[in-house]
């Protein structure tokens, strides 16, 4: 579904699809509906009878809730300078 025509291109959309949010967590969807199922990410929000969305703002407050993974001591390449 094309985004609203007023809202600025550069504007974030705050509520996305579980697809987009899987990919917001860099996880596929099925692993995100495990990790919703396991309250590690958030519960949807329901837009309508048929439409879910997730909040990035609680994405990003459940991503920043995990746990740091003490044994590894170098950086993903992806984020090597």
């Amino acid at each position: 579904m094309p985004r609203q025509v007023a809202l600025p291109p550069t504007l974030p959309p705050r509520l996305i699809a579980r697809e987009a949010a899987a990919a917001y967590v860099c996880v596929s969807p099925n692993t995100f509906d495990d990790l919703v199922a396991r309250k590690v990410m958030p519960k949807p929000r329901r837009l309508s009878d048929k439409r879910l969305a997730w909040d990035v703002r609680e994405l990003d407050a459940a991503a920043d809730a995990l746990p740091y993974d003490e044994e590894t001591d170098v950086l993903d390449e992806g984020w090597a300078t």
